[in-house]
C-alpha cells in the first residue's frame, strides 16, 4: 500500500510538473536610439528602446519565444548566454556558427526550452560588438513544487547589470582595430543598470539607486555585461554572499568584493544590516595587463535605506586597487559547488584530454594594409596557434548538419604545435612563437564523451587574465593556479567532490585553469575568449559533438525560416 501511494505522489508530481511548464514570448524590436549620457547625445542600438535591454523571467521547464525584428542597420543574432539549448543548437545565436545574421529590415523567431537549469543567465548580440548596448538579463526560477533556494527566500530580486559605455559608435571602434590590426580605443565609462554614475560628468543624477528596507536580504543577480573588462563589485558597509555563480549554486561564500568576468552572472544576498543611510556601490576594472591602456574610471549606484534624507551623502567603500590579481583569484578560486539532489556528479573517466594554449599572436598584413600590431604586424587571438577564422557563405551548423564540404576542417589539434613554458615571460616576444594562421578547425567528439581541457594562457606579447565561455555546456572547474600547466602536481589538486561550475572561466593571469564536461548535446559549440577585443581577432575555436544513438538524443532539423548568409 505504501509503494501504491508513492507512485500514485510521483505521478501526480509528474502530471503537475507537466501541465505547469508554460511558453514564455517577447518581441524584441533592435533598433537605434538616441541617448544622453557624460554630456553627450550618442545614437546606440539597442533593444525596445531600452538600456539594458527587457529582462526575461521564465520557470525552469518553460519555452522561451523570442521574435527578433532587425530595425538596425547592422547584421545581427542574438544569443541566450548559458542557455544549454539540448538539441536546438539553432537557437544558440553565435553569427556563423549557429546561424547566419539577421539581416537589417529582417526578423527570426527564437525558439527553445530552458530545462534542467535556474539561476541567473543573460542574453546578448552576437554580432561585432553591438552587445555593448544589446544585452538584458534571462532570470530562470525554479518551477513551483520543485526544490526551492537553497538559502532563505529574499526580500527581493534584483538584477545588476554591469555595462561599459564608449562616446563613439562602437562598430566603428571595433573596425578600426581589426583594419589597422592595433588595440582598439578603451570605454570612456562602465555603468550599472544603464546608468554611469555621479563620478563622471553631467551624471549626478545619472544614478541607479536600489532603497532597501532594514533587516531584510536582497537577492542581487550580479551580471558582468561589459565587452572587454572583468570588474570589481562592492557596496560600501556590507558584505555579499554569494549563493551561485553562471546559475549554478555553490556553497555561501561571504565576500568583502565580488569580482566578475565578462560573460559571468554572480547572485549574491545583500542583508541591510547596516546603519540606515545611502551607501555607494561601485564597479571598477580588473586590470590584469601591465603597461596597457585601460578605462581607469569607476561607475557608481547607491543603495539606499528607505526613509533616509535625500540629503544625505552616500559612504564610499574602499576599492580595490585594478590589478589586484591576489584578490581576484582568491575570490575566482575559493568558490565550490553546493551538491543538492539530483546535482551531476564529476564525471572520473575522461575520453578526449585537450591542451590549449591561448593569448596574443601576430599575423602578417595583407598587401597595402596598414599594420599597427607589434613588430610591424597584426595582432590576432589564437588557440593552438590557430585564428579561429568565422564562414561567410554558411554556418557551421548548417554545413555540419547538411555534410557540406570546404566551409571547415574538423582536425582542431590536440594540443599546441610547439611546447615551450608557456607563462615566462622571457619568450614575450619571440617571432617563432607569436605568429599565428588564420583557420576554420574544429574538434570533432563522439555524443557523450567526457571531455577534459587544460586552458593555458601563454605569455606571448602580454600576461592577461582571459574570461573563456563555452556554449552548450556547463563545465566542472577542477583545479586553477598561475604559471606554465605542471600535470602531475596539478591532478593531487583536482576537486572530484563539490568543484564549482561555470560556462564562463576567468584564466589566471599568466596561468591555467582544468575544465571537464559530458558531450551530450550534440551541434556545433564555440568555445571563445568572452572579451570582445580578443574574440572578434581569433581567439576561439569550436567543438562539434555527433549526434546520440537515439531520437531523443539527435539534433532537431533546422527551422524552415532560419537566416541564411
Amino acid at each position: 500500500m505504501a509503494q501504491l501511494a508513492i507512485l500514485l505522489a510521483l505521478a501526480l508530481s509528474l502530471l503537475y510538473t507537466s501541465a505547469r511548464a508554460a511558453v514564455v514570448e517577447h518581441t524584441f524590436r533592435v533598433g537605434n536610439l538616441t541617448v544622453r549620457q557624460l554630456c553627450e547625445e550618442r545614437v546606440v542600438v539597442a533593444v525596445n528602446g531600452r538600456l539594458p535591454g527587457p529582462t526575461i523571467q521564465a520557470y525552469e521547464g518553460d519555452t522561451l519565444i523570442v521574435h527578433v525584428l532587425n530595425e538596425s542597420p547592422y547584421n545581427l543574432t542574438m544569443h541566450w548566454h548559458g542557455v544549454f539549448q539540448r538539441r536546438s543548437a539553432w537557437a544558440d545565436g553565435p553569427a556563423y556558427v549557429t546561424q547566419c545574421p539577421i539581416q537589417p529590415g529582417q526578423s527570426y523567431t527564437y525558439k527553445f526550452d530552458v530545462v534542467g537549469q535556474e539561476g541567473t543567465l543573460w542574453w546578448h548580440a552576437h554580432a561585432s560588438w553591438l552587445r555593448a548596448t544589446v544585452y538584458g538579463a534571462l532570470i530562470v526560477l525554479p518551477r513551483p513544487g520543485s526544490q526551492p533556494y537553497p538559502f532563505p527566500q529574499p526580500y527581493a530580486e534584483v538584477p545588476i547589470l554591469l555595462g561599459e559605455w564608449w562616446n563613439a559608435d562602437v562598430v566603428a571602434v571595433e573596425t578600426t582595430g581589426q583594419v589597422t590590426g592595433g588595440l582598439p580605443n578603451v570605454s570612456d565609462a562602465f555603468m550599472v543598470n544603464g546608468k554611469p554614475g555621479d563620478r563622471y560628468p553631467c551624471s549626478s543624477q545619472d544614478m541607479y539607486t536600489l532603497t532597501v528596507v532594514p533587516g531584510k536580504a536582497f537577492l542581487l543577480r550580479i551580471i558582468n555585461a561589459a565587452l572587454n573588462n572583468q570588474l570589481f563589485f562592492k557596496i560600501a558597509g556590507h558584505s555579499l554572499t554569494v549563493v551561485a555563480v553562471d546559475a549554478n549554486y555553490v556553497n555561501p561564500y561571504r565576500a568583502d568584493v565580488v569580482v566578475i568576468a565578462s560573460g559571468q552572472t554572480v547572485d549574491a544576498l545583500l542583508v541591510a544590516d547596516a546603519a540606515p543611510g545611502s551607501y555607494y556601490m561601485a564597479a571598477l576594472p580588473y586590470v590584469s595587463t601591465e603597461g596597457v591602456e585601460f578605462d581607469a574610471t569607476i561607475a557608481t549606484g547607491v543603495v539606499k535605506y528607505e526613509s533616509t534624507l535625500p540629503s544625505l551623502k552616500p559612504v564610499m567603500p574602499a576599492l580595490p586597487f585594478f590589478n589586484e590579481t591576489a584578490t581576484a583569484y582568491r575570490f575566482y578560486s575559493s568558490l565550490t559547488g553546493l551538491r543538492r539532489r539530483g546535482s551531476p556528479a564529476v564525471p572520473l573517466t575522461v575520453d578526449e584530454k585537450m591542451f590549449i594554449a591561448f593569448g596574443l599572436g601576430l599575423i602578417q598584413c595583407p598587401d597595402a594594409a596598414p599594420c599597427n600590431g607589434a613588430l610591424g604586424e597584426r595582432l590576432a587571438g589564437s588557440m593552438n596557434n590557430i585564428s579561429f577564422q568565422l564562414p561567410s557563405e554558411m554556418s557551421l551548423l548548417e554545413a555540419s548538419y547538411h555534410g557540406v564540404k570546404g566551409v571547415y576542417t574538423p582536425d582542431f589539434p590536440n594540443r599546441p604545435p610547439r611546447e615551450f613554458d608557456y607563462a615566462n615571460p622571457d619568450f614575450t616576444y619571440d617571432f617563432g612563437l607569436v605568429q599565428t594562421a588564420w583557420g576554420t578547425r574544429v574538434k570533432r567528439v563522439k555524443y557523450n564523451a567526457t571531455v577534459e581541457v587544460v586552458l593555458q594562457k601563454t605569455s606571448l606579447l602580454a600576461l592577461q587574465s582571459h574570461p573563456i565561455h563555452l556554449h552548450g555546456f556547463d563545465f566542472f572547474v577542477l583545479a586553477q593556479g598561475f604559471g606554465t600547466y605542471n600535470a602531475t602536481a596539478a591532478e593531487k589538486k583536482f576537486n572530484l567532490v563539490n568543484p564549482q561550475v561555470r560556462n564562463t572561466i576567468s584564466v589566471p593571469t599568466g596561468g591555467w585553469a582544468v575544465i571537464r564536461f559530458v558531450a551530450d548535446n550534440p551541434g556545433i559549440w564555440l568555445m571563445h575568449c568572452h572579451l570582445d577585443i580578443h574574440s572578434s581577432w581569433g581567439m576561439a575555436m569550436a567543438f562539434e559533438v555527433e549526434d546520440g544513438p537515439t531520437p531523443s538524443a539527435r539534433l532537431h532539423p533546422p527551422p524552415p525560416d532560419l537566416p541564411r548568409c
